[in-house]
């Protein structure tokens, strides 16, 4: 595989890094969770997305909401939703970084989102059958994910 590089560049001696490659999640949601946890500590971020996850809490949707609820608990911005499965696989990348922060013998107590970004990935093409022996695309996007985390 390819190396991947980070958007984040800056080297530190107190960071340390996590990916999520190509996972089956919609590019708008990761995007729109990134946006809200960057800047968290990890435990409150994990807490959030927990929340999320079991909808308590929503994640505002900030860019591109036309047609999107209101959603009760969003304070300063109306329109929001419950992305569960990007939650999920957000979660899991960065349980994934705080491994790698107690590999590294950082203290986990003490960590901090410093970057968290999500880009578009590959679309992996699919078809679906339609009337009169016609078909139409039924494509799958996927989203690489980004976490560096740092001692605050």
């Amino acid at each position: 595989m390819a190396k991947m590089k980070y958007a984040y560049n800056e080297a530190k001696e107190k960071t340390v890094k996590a990916a999520g490659r190509s996972l089956k999640i919609s590019p708008k949601h990761a995007v729109e969770i990134c946006n809200v946890i960057r800047g968290m500590d990890i435990e409150e971020a994990k807490a959030y997305l927990d929340d999320v996850i079991l909808m308590k809490t929503p994640v505002p949707f900030k860019r591109h909401n036309k047609k999107v609820g209101h959603r009760r608990g969003l304070k300063g911005w109306p329109t929001g939703r419950y992305p569960v499965k990007a939650a999920a696989q957000v979660l899991e990348v960065l349980k994934n970084a705080e491994a790698n922060a107690e590999y590294q013998g950082l203290d986990s107590e003490n960590l901090k989102i410093i970057h968290i970004s999500s880009h578009r990935g590959y679309v992996i093409r699919g078809w679906t059958a339609r009337a009169f022996g016609r078909a139409s695309p039924f494509n799958t996007t996927t989203t690489h994910i980004q976490v560096v985390l740092g001692e605050a």
